[in-house]
């Protein structure tokens, strides 16, 4: 049974990280489960360290570029909407070329709080990174247009 509370439409979620760092970094969404959803990033100049390792910060933005999609595809995004809030990575292996892959998939969806768990692997299916990232989940504000609140 899907978790999502929207259909995750790959092709309409990349096209929402044009202009953002996810876009800068070249994540590309690959693919989308009942309870799980993958995307991949080069490892290349934009994601490598100075000794020409896969950067930490650049695997946490893949896990949290994950995590916040999945997130926000279990909540009414009419009424609500997801925050990163905390984010722990252990980085296992490094990785010095290729792509590098991560799948998200839910640890705890709750109405206040999500809890993601993501795994990346390298090209070779070796464990690169696991994070565990924690979402709020807030009320969207009510907004008035011309006197009507569309506050539900």
């Amino acid at each position: 049974m899907a978790i999502w509370k929207v259909p995750p439409s790959l092709p309409a979620l990349q096209q929402r990280l044009e202009g953002t760092l996810a876009a800068h970094l070249d994540i590309v969404l690959e693919a989308a489960g009942n309870d799980w959803l993958k995307a991949s990033m080069p490892v290349d100049h934009r994601t490598l360290q100075p000794a020409g390792l896969l950067h930490g910060g650049a695997s946490c933005v893949l896990a949290e570029t994950l995590g916040s999609i999945a997130a926000t595809l279990c909540v009414d995004p009419e009424r609500q909407m997801c925050v990163g809030l905390d984010i722990n990575a252990n980085h296992i292996r490094s990785a010095r070329s290729g792509r590098v892959t991560g799948v998200t998939r839910p640890f705890h969806i709750g109405g206040k709080t999500q809890v993601w768990h993501i795994e990346i692997h390298d090209d070779e299916n070796r464990l690169v990174c696991v994070s565990r990232l924690t979402m709020a989940v807030l009320d969207r504000p009510a907004v008035t247009v011309a006197g009507v609140s569309s506050a539900k």
